[in-house]
């Protein structure tokens, strides 16, 4: 069992590393349809100001922890020493058991290029990995797409499916496919660019003072500016209100 607490109005799974990894290869071995959001701040303050994204995330059957400022909140609010689950450590951890457990891999979204890049790079590293993948329309899908698609997927049979569309897209495709789909479905969203070796990601220094998403700005601030400024502030004030009211008011 994974305990949750919550953060801002989201119900976070807590619980170290190597817990998170041996829980998500459990539940690819139950072999039912299921779904994991990699929880960040964007992610976090999208389900604040959207109730109907806030359910898709809270009926996930986990939610990790992504970023150094969701660990260091459970620890300020709760006193809980929660280890980061970056999703960017997570997914070549989770490739390389695969190859290791021969669990089979469905690659969902981002860019033909950039799949045939990770597809090549883990079969590379683990000649025996299994790994597919498909780069859906940037359209929007008709149901016949939609039920190929699922039937493409099925037909695989994989036990992961590492999902990119991005926040909060990719989250919803999970929920929406949620019992149609018969897999593990994870939302790594820029994660593949990360493995395929499109983006750099930011040196450990940044990623333990909480400044990877700065370092992810100035790669991309044409992009990314307005959401990391406005995110990134509302995430701060609202954390601020749940602290006052926890530790100080002492209400839950």
């Amino acid at each position: 069992m994974i305990f949750r607490k919550k953060i801002i109005n989201i119900n976070i799974c807590i619980g170290s590393y190597e817990n998170f990894l041996k829980n998500i290869i459990l539940l690819s071995e139950k072999k039912i349809s299921s779904y994991v959001c990699v929880t960040n701040v964007h992610m976090l303050i999208e389900a604040y100001l959207d109730k109907k994204f806030k359910e898709v995330v809270d009926n996930a059957d986990i939610v990790i922890p992504d970023g150094m400022p969701i660990a260091k909140a459970i620890k300020y609010i709760y006193g809980i020493d929660q280890d980061r689950i970056a999703g960017m450590d997570l997914m070549p951890d989770l490739i390389r058991e695969c190859a290791k457990l021969k669990k089979k891999i469905f690659l969902y979204g981002s860019t033909r290029e950039f799949l045939e890049k990770i597809e090549k790079k883990a079969k590379n590293k683990y000649p025996n990995i299994q790994i597919k993948s498909y780069s859906p329309p940037f359209r929007k899908l008709n149901d016949n797409e939609k039920n190929n698609i699922i039937k493409m997927i099925n037909d695989y049979n994989p036990d992961f499916v590492f999902v990119a569309l991005g926040c909060p897209k990719q989250e919803k495709w999970m929920a929406e496919h949620k019992n149609k789909i018969k897999s593990c479905m994870i939302g790594f969203g820029g994660a593949f660019e990360v493995y395929a070796g499109v983006k750099k990601r930011a040196p450990n220094w940044m990623q333990k003072y909480s400044l990877e998403w700065l370092y992810r700005l100035i790669q991309d601030p044409k992009r990314l500016w307005k959401r990391y400024i406005y995110t990134n502030l509302i995430f701060l004030i609202l954390i601020s209100k749940q602290f006052f009211k926890y530790k100080i008011l002492k209400k839950i």
